[in-house]
Order: structure tokens, then sequence, then C-alpha cells
């Protein structure tokens, strides 16, 4: 039996993400698959391009309205949800955008959202973590049912390049609601890359002490070309603004290279890290926890370390 998937693109305007790359990972280890992304946006001709680039879509939907300017929620979901009728499956990325985004409209469908995929068993089972990443569990859709996923995607590694899916201008046939209008986003990244994304990513403790201390980061991140990150503890004292949580509570990330930089290393913040494929720990307690992850291990003063890794950079 075949299974149509719908996957929600998430975008800027004018790039794809690359959590939409790995949402068409995991759609594709779904039974029979044939996958088409939908790109909602005030002009989606650049994202449609790269997402019908992607390996394993065989076509890519164009929603185009200007209140898709701005991604918002509550504009997409009747959209998606007024197009989900041919598909089995409807899946989005399981950060902020997908989090807002696909409850909605499993609400609107009437069915209930498998949140956190981290690996699909069959059609309609699931595997997903939870207590902090402590336990895996296994869930199934009643047959027959629509499925309403977002997917984990630090669990995935991204679709590749190759594919060449046909575009098409789609007409859900309903107009997105116009009572939630955009204001504006602010954000303390900069030019630097996406928390969320990044091949690689330094993060702060509250041993760094201040707001101020976080600079030293900053100046080694832009060296490296590496997202800054934070532990909850970090955020909660100032240091840090909270869109730079990493952990169970703020973002479940997957770089190829995480620097923790006086973090013990909390069960929570593990948990938003364990799929990095490199782990650097700087820590002067060498019991802290995050030792026993950590691939590489510094014990020392984190205001010594840092600097005398910033010049080795040059």
């Amino acid at each position: 039996m075949s299974h149509n998937i719908l996957i929600v693109a998430e975008h800027d305007g004018s790039t794809l993400s690359v959590a939409t790359a790995k949402c068409v990972a995991c759609a594709a280890t779904v039974p029979d698959a044939h996958i088409t992304i939908a790109v909602c946006a005030a002009d989606a001709s650049a994202v449609a391009a790269q997402a019908a680039a992607l390996a394993g879509v065989e076509r890519v939907l164009t929603l185009e309205h200007p209140l898709h300017a701005h991604p918002l929620a509550a504009a997409i979901a009747p959209q998606i949800a007024a197009l989900a009728g041919p598909y089995s499956h409807v899946f989005g990325p399981s950060s902020t955008f997908g989090k807002d985004l696909m409850p909605r409209i499993a609400a609107l469908l009437d069915t209930a959202q498998v949140s956190d995929i981290m690996a699909v068993e069959s059609a309609t089972r699931f595997r997903r973590p939870i207590y902090a990443g402590n336990a895996i569990i296994t869930v199934e859709v009643l047959e027959g049912a629509k499925v309403v996923g977002t997917v984990r995607t630090a669990s995935y590694q991204a679709a590749g390049a190759g594919g060449r899916a046909a575009i098409e201008s789609a007409d859900p046939g309903v107009e997105p609601p116009a009572h939630t209008r955009f204001v504006s986003v602010s954000t303390a990244g900069g030019d630097r890359p996406d928390l969320q994304t990044a091949a690689k990513v330094l993060s702060g403790g509250r041993a760094l002490g201040s707001a101020e201390s976080f600079q030293i980061l900053y100046r080694l991140a832009d060296k490296l070309g590496a997202a800054v990150g934070a532990s909850r503890a970090a955020v909660d004292a100032g240091y840090a603004p909270n869109e730079l949580q990493v952990g169970q509570t703020g973002k479940i990330i997957a770089p190829e290279l995480y620097i923790a930089i006086g973090i013990s290393g909390a069960i929570q913040h593990l948990t938003g890290i364990k799929d990095a494929r490199t782990i650097v720990a700087i820590n002067k307690d060498p019991e802290a926890p995050i030792f026993e992850v950590a691939d590489i291990g510094l014990v020392g003063d984190l205001f010594e370390i840092v600097p005398q890794i910033e010049q080795l950079i040059g």
C-alpha cells in the first residue's frame, strides 16, 4: 500500500531550512512513501526550487499569499488542513515553527499528533523519546487515521540533493485567516549560524558568571563559524537570551561539533545534545557529569583555556 506524505516546508522566505530536508529523510523510511512538500510564502519560487532538488521528493506545491511573507501558524494551518485530504501523513519539523504549526493542523483534522518522531517502524508505528530521552516509547496510530507528526530532526541526517520534483501552484480553496498578524521579530543571533541547524555550536553555562563574560564565547564562535548556545542555568541567570537555551526545555540539536564551556551537564541539558557527533567539554570540576558523555574533556579554568584556544586559531 502506497502512502502519500505531505511535508510543510520551514524556510525564511528565501532559503529552505535543513529541518525540512531531515523531515524528507524521515518520510522516506515510511513504506512505499510518495513525498510532497508544501511551501507557503509570499513568493515561493526560490524555496520551491530548493525543495524540488531534494532526493526523494516527487512534487512541490506552492501556496502563495501576502500573509505568508512571515510564517504564521494561524494562517498556514487552515490551508495545509484543506490540502491534506489525499495524504495519509502530514509531517513538519519538531522546531519552534513545527511545534507551533503542527498541533493546529492536527486539531483541524480531528486527529492526535505524534510528536518527536525519531524512528519509523511502519506507516502507523513510531518511536519517540520520553523522560528527557531516558526512555523510548513506541506509539501507534489507528489504521486508517491520518498521521500528523513532528519529526525529531536531531535523529535524522538531511536528505541529499539530486531530486527533480515537479513544482505546481496549489489552491487550497480557503483564505488564510487574518485575525493573526506579524508585528516584529528580534534575535540575538546576528550573523552567526542558526543554533538549531548549525554544524558547530559553542555553549556556555553558569560558570561564565555574567552576560559580559559570554563575550568570550561570541568571539570564539565567530572565529570558528559556530552558533552560540547556553544552558538553562545561564539563561535563568540572565547571562544569555532564552532563544539560545539548549536542552529539554530549549532546543534539541545535533551538530557535528558541540563545545560545552562551563556547563556541568545536568540530564536536562544532555537531552538536548546527545545526538551531537563530537562533544568537547571544558570545566574546572573533573567530576562534572558532562565529562561522562564528552568525547574530549579539558579540565581547567575556562577563562584561561578559551582565550588560549582563540589565540591558537589566530
